[in-house]
């Protein structure tokens, strides 16, 4: 079964960086689309970051400028940098992957941005 983990959450100040990570088990596949949503306490979720596989990357406009995001194809490994990490940046991110028409999400990852 494929499985999307996040890891890196956690707790920063504003102004602070996080990186967070996702591995991919269960599929030796190299998905089309790797990237990163997010929900906030009492949001819809919402769209981070995507990257494909050939290396075209998408943002939200709230986050560009101030997040990354990065795929390693032979891990098979998503990343995404986060910088100057505000209070409104405080979600639950969800790793997702996407390829030959099936998608998967993570269990989620907690970010909190709060001095």
């Amino acid at each position: 079964q494929v499985q999307p983990v996040e890891s890196g959450g956690g707790l920063v100040q504003p102004g602070g960086s996080l990186r967070l990570s996702c591995a991919v088990s269960g599929s030796r596949q190299l998905f089309a689309v790797m990237g990163w949503y997010r929900r906030a306490p009492g949001k819809e979720r919402e769209l981070v970051a995507l990257q494909t596989v050939g290396r075209d990357r998408t943002y939200a406009d709230s986050v560009k400028g101030r997040f990354s995001i990065g795929r390693d194809h032979v891990k098979k490994t998503a990343t995404l940098q986060m910088d100057d990490l505000k209070s409104e940046d405080t979600a639950t991110y969800y790793c997702v992957v996407r390829g030959s028409g099936l998608e998967y999400w993570g269990q989620g990852t907690q970010v909190t941005v709060s001095s």
